[in-house]
């Protein structure tokens, strides 16, 4: 503890470096596993196919893969882009699977009422399956956010992992302070992330606070808009609407 705070300096240049390889690999992969979601969730035979691609992507050692990186794209082997896209790929690889799941747990009955009431595959999509898989989503993201923070500290091993240099550097001048606080800080940062990822989810899903609190009636999503709140009223009447 005393060496972190005899460095905090170089400590926090260094989680700086750590959060943002950790979070632009997530929302990389968020944006990637929420297209082949929602293109190919309903298609077995590609859901199936980018399951088990994304299955063997997350088995690769990460270690590996970094060190694969600048061969494959031409880069150098310090470049931080290789540990980014890295982490991009393990990131959509870990949340396609979870973006699959979330909108499979859509009540059939609320997709049926929504065909019904006139919206396109694709508006239904958007605006009814997506809303309400959010929850699930997210806690699958707080899932993958603190794994890419455990995951950018391996970098270290190639010069390129934020916090993660504080172990290699301890490490090698066999300084258990210095590892200490490595662990500290990551285990602080992901925390926060979490913390983060877990209010942002509930500010886009403000209906289930409002359900907890015993006011559904005034929370329904806004994204899913008026139709959504006719088509649950049509399913399930105790939600308030005339069926």
């Amino acid at each position: 503890m005393k060496w972190l705070l005899a460095n905090l300096e170089q400590v926090w240049e260094l989680t700086i470096e750590h959060l943002y390889l950790s979070v632009i690999p997530i929302v990389v992969g968020l944006v990637l596993a929420l297209v082949l979601g929602l293109v190919f969730g309903n298609r077995r035979r590609a859901r199936t196919l980018i399951t088990t691609v994304a299955s063997a992507v997350f088995t690769v050692p990460s270690l590996a893969l970094f060190v694969v990186m600048p061969t494959l794209l031409g880069t150098q082997i310090l470049d931080p882009i290789n540990v980014v896209i890295a982490l991009s790929l393990y990131s959509a690889s870990l949340l396609v699977r979870t973006v699959f799941d979330a909108l499979d747990a859509v009540p059939a009955d609320v997709l049926n009422s929504a065909e019904a009431m006139g919206y396109s595959p694709a508006r239904r999509r958007l605006l009814v399956d997506l809303p309400l898989a959010l929850a699930p989503l997210a806690a699958g993201t707080r899932v993958a956010v603190v794994t890419n923070v455990s995951l950018v500290s391996v970098g270290a091993v190639i010069g390129i992992g934020g916090l993660g240099q504080l172990f290699t550097s301890g490490y090698q001048r066999n300084y258990p302070d210095q590892i200490m606080a490595g662990i500290i800080m990551i285990l602080l940062l992901a925390l926060v992330l979490d913390r983060v990822v877990a209010v942002i989810g509930q500010l886009l899903t403000p209906w289930l606070s409002a359900k907890n609190a015993g006011d559904s009636a005034s929370a329904v999503p806004r994204g899913a808009g008026a139709g959504l709140a006719a088509t649950q009223a049509t399913v399930d009447p105790s939600l308030g609407g005339n069926k």
